[in-house]
């Protein structure tokens, strides 16, 4: 087992340092590097944030104009005949947007690019917001119906953008499920380290991986996956619907405790963020550019905007135009980055460890054990309180990988079903998921720690990105006939005539819509 988990290490290694050129490139180039400020940019900023900007004017700031609109589509509680809400999409797609890289992916990016990390996650966030305005919309646009239920996302739109190519469509659908597969391994580690660390505050004792505890609990963990995923999207949706309200509620509600006993400190987070976001501190290695890719980077891992990989579940939602989802998923992005990552940033910011004596020792933790120290740094030296307050985070983290992985589950799901439909070849994909989620749990159990594992997801992230970016060019006339559309609010149905690409579920809908008028 040793072996494996060495070879597993060092082929990680390997695909980390491709997956760090792709990210840096052509910042890596001496003479790109040494251009003022331009060097700072890597390619993959200038397409994801560029992207956001270019998006935002050409849609007129749509993600400000309509926020309000969003918020009241959430509130609504229209029955649905064949897909599911827009409530439903958006907590599916919070399952996967809110992760255990909420906590680690936001304080391992102030660790390393210090407090001015946090601003650029902002920044990508709302300009990200746009991009998922429109991929989320033109995933609406392109759907398609299957067994009463609404299919479509990344794989779907490519094959209607490249000329109705049955291969693009396939070659995506497997790009995205390799990414799965890739992430799944830590998803199922996350989940089984949060539970050892409940029973293990529970109970007062450390309890050893090895231990009957950790094989109950993985034992149930492939359980509750499977029996979940093998009932399908619905089913998946039941849990995420209950699951998702609670954790936010919990994690949120836990850091404004924290940043209330701490309101003194508030001035110090605000001050730190703005003035690093330009000359980190030494400490942080002083490199502007390095604040800026670690909150571009981490932020794009925590909201996804621009990787195409939240457009599943906005295909999925039943809504009377592709605009209104695509509102909803913006939404989204909001509360990922600007809300759940800012609070985590709050607690890691505001305990400020590198400041402190202990600023060598908290830099060697892990990310998880960085955000504890953070969070023991502003309970003032009560064990009761810390003790609480650990707990509260690991539920929280526990559930954060259970939903990410329920979320991935599902979505690779929907990819396969662009490749077959056929039963065996999509129980084939769910006993392959879980089958990888076990080598993560049995990592864990086994008391090792695949390293450069983590790092995947960067590689993922960024071969993602550089696939459904340049879709989303393509694709954008399309977006901007339906946003027009949406936005002259006429009372006629959205049609393949005002999209001017062929659109059967859409033009079946306004058949449905007029039949119900005369009616």
């Amino acid at each position: 087992m040793q072996a494996l988990f060495d070879a597993v290490n060092a082929i990680c290694a390997k695909i980390q340092i491709v997956s760090n050129w792709f990210w840096d490139f052509p910042c890596n180039l001496d003479w790109y590097g040494s251009i003022p400020i331009l060097g700072n940019f890597s390619l993959a900023i200038i397409l994801l944030v560029g992207t956001g900007i270019y998006f935002t004017f050409r849609l007129h700031f749509v993600q400000v104009h309509n926020f309000i609109f969003a918020v009241k589509v959430l509130m609504q509680r229209n029955h649905t005949r064949n897909g599911i809400s827009s409530l439903t999409a958006f907590l599916l797609s919070t399952a996967m947007r809110v992760g255990p890289g909420n906590i680690l992916g936001v304080t391992g990016a102030i660790s390393i690019g210090g407090p001015g990390a946090l601003f650029w996650m902002w920044v990508s966030a709302f300009f990200g917001m746009a991009t998922s305005f429109a991929e989320s919309t033109l995933s609406q646009i392109c759907k398609e119906k299957r067994d009463n239920e609404y299919v479509g996302g990344l794989p779907f739109y490519a094959r209607k953008l490249l000329n109705d190519s049955a291969a693009a469509g396939v070659a995506l659908s497997m790009l995205y499920i390799v990414y799965a597969l890739l992430c799944f391994p830590a998803q199922g580690f996350n989940t089984i380290s949060a539970v050892g660390a409940i029973a293990g505050k529970i109970s007062g004792v450390n309890i050893p991986t090895n231990s009957s505890l950790y094989w109950i609990s993985f034992a149930v963990l492939i359980v509750i996956t499977a029996v979940i995923s093998f009932g399908g999207i619905k089913k998946v949706t039941k849990v995420t619907d209950r699951i998702v309200p609670v954790m936010a509620v919990i994690y949120v509600l836990t850091v404004i405790a924290l940043t209330v006993g701490n309101i003194d400190r508030i001035p110090l987070f605000f001050s730190s963020v703005f003035t690093q976001a330009f000359a980190p501190d030494a400490v942080f290695g002083g490199a502007f550019g390095l604040a800026l890719s670690q909150g571009i980077k981490r932020g794009l891992m925590s909201n996804e905007a621009g990787q195409g990989t939240i457009t599943m579940p906005a295909a999925a939602a039943e809504v009377s135009h592709p605009c209104e989802q695509g509102c909803v998923q913006a939404l989204g992005v909001f509360l990922d980055t600007i809300v759940i990552c800012t609070l985590t940033g709050f607690v890691v910011i505001m305990g400020s460890m590198w400041l402190t004596a202990d600023a060598n020792a908290w830099f060697e933790l892990g990310k998880l054990d960085k955000f504890l120290a953070s969070c023991g740094a502003l309970t003032g030296g009560n064990d009761m309180l810390y003790s609480v307050v650990t707990l509260l985070v690991s539920v929280c983290f526990g559930l954060f990988a259970f939903t990410c992985l329920l979320g991935f589950m599902s979505f690779t799901e929907m990819c396969a079903n662009r490749i077959s439909s056929k039963a065996s070849f999509i129980n084939a994909i769910r006993v392959l998921c879980l089958i990888v989620i076990s080598f993560g749990v049995i990592t864990n159990i086994a008391g090792m720690d695949l390293g450069a594992l983590w790092e995947l997801s960067d590689f993922a992230n960024i071969l993602m990105v550089y696939c459904n970016l340049p879709l989303q060019y393509i694709g954008f006339k399309y977006v901007l006939r339906a946003w027009k559309h949406f936005e002259k609010n006429d009372g006629t149905p959205f049609t393949s005539e005002i999209a001017g690409l062929q659109l059967p579920v859409w033009d079946a809908l306004a058949k449905e819509h007029k039949n119900e008028y005369h009616h």
